[in-house]
């Protein structure tokens, strides 16, 4: 009985263990897809996101934007840094945020302006 049972316990691992590394496989695979599909874009954002330490949706978030427009960008900017100014009572840790958000969103506008500098070169 016991022999059953142990022989039921290692086909058992044996059975989890090959569905786990199948797994691991695929999701590995699909990883590496979409790094070629991003490309040297996905490569130049995911810099930007470690050299301002703030990742693109973040950034979005905290300016309340969900284009990236420039101006859109500069007016939510300016009232927020605005707003959370330590003279009228604001919080000098937002403010750094709000700041950090501006130059992260700047970041990556240049690099689609770089991009489509590069699709079109005649302009």
């Amino acid at each position: 009985m016991a022999k059953y049972l142990a022989q039921i316990i290692v086909m058992g691992v044996q059975v989890v263990g090959r569905a786990f590394a199948r797994a691991l496989q695929q999701e590995y695979a699909a990883s590496q897809a979409a790094a070629r599909a991003r490309g040297a874009a996905g490569q130049q954002s995911a810099a930007a996101s470690s050299i301002t330490g703030m990742s693109l949706q973040e950034a979005q978030q905290i300016l309340n934007v969900s284009t990236l427009t420039p101006e859109e960008i500069q007016k939510n900017y300016d009232h927020l840094f605005k707003v959370n100014d330590k003279s009228v009572g604001g919080s000098f840790y937002l403010q750094s945020k709000v700041v950090q958000a501006k130059e992260r969103l700047d970041e990556e506008l240049n690099i689609q302006t770089q991009q489509e500098k590069q699709k079109n070169p005649e302009t």
